[in-house]
């Protein structure tokens, strides 16, 4: 359980960064940083990739359900765990942290706010956030934890 606050840092972070984008962008307006990166604010109802995001408001119910049901199947992961498994316990408090900022999104707002936006040339990654980062490395490293580590620990890898 000692873990929890890196999923709390994850909320934390990613609500005030939501929070400075909504104060200081405007929707659907690029801000230029660097060439092949801008912050653009955007509201998503939908899930990954805007995925169901026209499909007319009942998808937000869906996705508050399944972000709390997995959030909840994380949770309880989590407090198995012995204390030995401290990769597979930060991967899962970084995907808890993410879920539930986006969460906190979708029940508050009824969609997601994502500014940062990613591009090269003329091919664009769709719009993220703080919390979607979260998710994605806390993905990677499970999948790192279920081919490399043969208990989940990075400290006793061998070979």
């Amino acid at each position: 359980m000692k873990w929890f606050w890196l999923s709390a840092l994850v909320i934390i972070l990613d609500q005030l960064t939501k929070y400075q984008a909504s104060q200081y962008l405007a929707l659907h307006e690029p801000r230029a940083i660097i060439t092949g990166f801008n912050l653009t604010l955007m509201h998503n109802t939908g899930a990954a990739f805007s995925f169901l995001s026209q499909a007319g408001g009942w998808q937000r119910w869906l996705f508050i359900g399944i972000g709390s049901v997995i959030g909840t199947g994380i949770i309880i992961w989590m407090i198995g765990l012995p204390s030995e498994k401290r990769w597979l316990a930060a991967a899962l408090a970084l995907i808890l942290g993410g879920a539930f900022g986006n969460l906190f999104d979708r029940i508050v707002l009824g969609y997601v706010i994502d500014f940062i936006e990613v591009y090269y040339r003329g091919w664009y990654w769709p719009a993220f956030n703080i919390a979607d980062s979260a998710i994605t490395i806390g993905a990677i490293m499970l999948i790192i934890d279920a081919f490399w580590f043969d208990d989940g620990d990075v400290s006793t890898r061998t070979g």
